[in-house]
């Protein structure tokens, strides 16, 4: 006697097709050691550099990327633009060494910190939460292409991820 659910047997094989996509992918490329967990859409980055250590996360599910500047000890919370962002699928290609051969340019791309802190990191999903846990976290806005910043260029935190996604996090942090 078959004492499964009924359904259970139909449902197999998409079952086994979403476990085979949440294969996490991790990668290091320089300094930085990368992991991408495509069924989560979550990229974790860690930057080992010395004069610019920082870690991130890219949420592609909630179009938000965090980093945590450990030289500012404070995160910087965004809106991601997907549509100057590689997609999830050009990060994995990448640490595949399977790279299309053009990558969207983001060099250029600045966000500058607001005054405003963030209240409640829970809203934001455990990853953000569990990495500004003890550090200030605050909102950054991307500003548009072209427009002049009224921020003194050394206030600027830059980051590169991989070859293809450089960004420029401007700004006083306020109370440091």
């Amino acid at each position: 006697m078959d004492c499964s659910p009924p359904g259970l047997f139909s449902l197999l094989p998409s079952l086994l097709q979403n476990i085979s996509d949440n294969h996490p992918l991790d990668g290091s490329v320089g300094t930085q050691s990368i992991h991408v967990n495509a069924f989560r859409g979550m990229v974790s980055i860690r930057d080992n550099n010395v004069l610019s250590e920082w870690d991130g996360v890219l949420d592609y599910e909630n179009a938000l990327l965090v980093a945590k500047l450990f030289s500012k000890m404070a995160c910087v919370l965004a809106k991601m633009d997907e549509a100057v962002f590689p997609t999830l699928d050009d990060i994995v290609k990448a640490l595949d060494h399977q790279a299309p051969k053009h990558y969207p340019s983001t060099h250029g791309l600045t966000y500058t910190v607001l005054p405003s802190r963030v209240k409640n990191l829970a809203q934001f999903g455990a990853p953000i939460k569990d990495m500004c846990r003890a550090v200030p976290t605050y909102f950054a806005q991307q500003q548009k292409e072209g427009t002049a910043l009224a921020v003194d260029p050394d206030s600027c935190f830059e980051i590169q991820l991989l070859s293809f996604l450089g960004l420029s996090i401007c700004g006083e942090i306020p109370g440091l």
